[in-house]
């Protein structure tokens, strides 16, 4: 259990694959100018990157290692293919509004990263798990950035008016650029409240083991 709560953490905060790792940043800028499309994107990554790990955790024993990366984009390429399905059946429009990009996930680093760095040598169940997470970690950051450029884009969430007419909508909000000043933003918060706590947490222990040696004398 501890490793699956450690799994979570790493994959969630301390190493998201899209602040820590810098990975997935296309679709940061494709999809993230409204909540609703994010959130349908997200899902499809989270679902697809768990189920490739799964599948690619259960055959790697009987994959030979000069086909594994051909295998994977396989797998990858079949989920993908599931999922766009999925989105032109149920959600024709959020389908159309992101085009391209359902088809791009196969491109998507941060499958293919879970895939090789961890599905290819570990059990399915923490596989899968891995992969999940790591698609939770990509979708916090995705909704986030989502969140604030429609609301201060359009003065929307979800497509539903929540701020006044009186406000005056920040055009630059709903254009490709805008992601990028967004997301440095919020690069910038984490990461400067991560390493503030990593230096907190080196001071205590210097400090602890010089106060045990002062009593000890």
């Amino acid at each position: 259990m501890s490793d699956f709560k450690k799994i979570f953490k790493n994959n969630f905060w301390l190493e998201n694959p899209v602040f820590v790792q810098i990975l997935g940043i296309c679709s940061t800028l494709a999809v993230t100018n409204n909540l609703r499309n994010t959130l349908i994107m997200t899902i499809g990554v989270t679902l697809v990157t768990a189920l490739s790990n799964l599948t690619i955790s259960m055959i790697r024993n009987i994959i030979p290692r000069k086909v594994r990366m051909i295998t994977q984009v396989l797998v990858i390429s079949f989920y993908v293919i599931v999922v766009d399905i999925i989105l032109r059946a149920y959600v024709p429009e959020v389908s159309k509004a992101l085009g391209p990009y359902v088809g791009l996930i196969i491109t998507n680093c941060i499958i293919m990263g879970r895939a090789e760095a961890f599905a290819q040598g570990n059990k399915p169940l923490i596989s899968f798990w891995d992969g999940f997470t790591a698609g939770l970690g990509y979708m916090l950051v995705l909704v986030t950035v989502a969140f604030f450029r429609e609301l201060l884009g359009f003065g929307t969430i979800l497509g539903f008016p929540v701020l006044p007419d009186s406000f005056t909508k920040w055009t630059i909000m709903v254009m490709p650029p805008s992601a990028f000043f967004v997301l440095a933003a919020f690069i910038w918060i984490v990461r400067g409240a991560q390493i503030k706590k990593d230096i907190q947490t080196s001071r205590q222990s210097v400090q602890q083991p010089a106060q045990v040696g002062g009593d000890k004398r």
